[in-house]
């Protein structure tokens, strides 16, 4: 039996895929269960709207939006739906992402969409940052966020460096 998703990842191309497939691995190494789709806010509107508006009754508690360019998806799920909505800028051939940034970071007063770092990083983010929001509401995760977490503070305190020839 599938677990109903909690969490939507959707990117408006399949070009979008190889950054967002960064949020999707931090998903799967919590076990959260989640979707994905591609949902393009300029060539599928309609399909978009239908996404915004049904992902509550679906059971879905966060989308994460990736998209490129103008960046209109991430804006324009979060005026639609009540869902938190977290934004990855995807790099741009031409502009390397900074557009993108741009799009998703200055939405207007009232319709609020958490933005992350252009490109993996920031899709990796979101996934985390999707994982922390459902902790607040299930120990059991919580507890693997915080080991998650310790194993990064071991990581580092672990690394060396090589000798210096000053």
């Amino acid at each position: 039996m599938t677990q109903q998703p909690l969490v939507g990842v959707v990117m408006g191309s399949d070009s979008d895929w190889p950054v967002m497939a960064h949020a999707v691995e931090r998903l799967d190494a919590f076990g959260v269960a989640h979707e994905t789709r591609v949902v393009s806010a300029h060539r599928t509107p309609d399909l978009m709207y239908r996404y915004a508006e049904e992902a509550a009754a679906r059971g879905l508690r966060a989308i994460i939006a990736g998209a490129g360019g103008a960046a209109h998806l991430p804006g324009m799920l979060a005026a639609m739906t009540t869902i938190p909505v977290l934004g990855v800028p995807v790099p741009s051939r031409y502009l390397k992402g900074q557009d993108s940034l741009l799009s998703i970071v200055q939405m207007p007063k009232g319709v609020p969409v958490a933005t992350f770092a252009i490109g993996e990083a920031g899709a990796a983010n979101a996934g985390l940052f999707a994982v922390a929001m459902l902790a607040t509401g299930d120990a059991s995760l919580a507890e693997r966020l915080a080991e998650f977490r310790a194993s990064q503070r071991e990581r580092v305190a672990a690394m060396t460096l090589p000798p210096t020839s000053v």
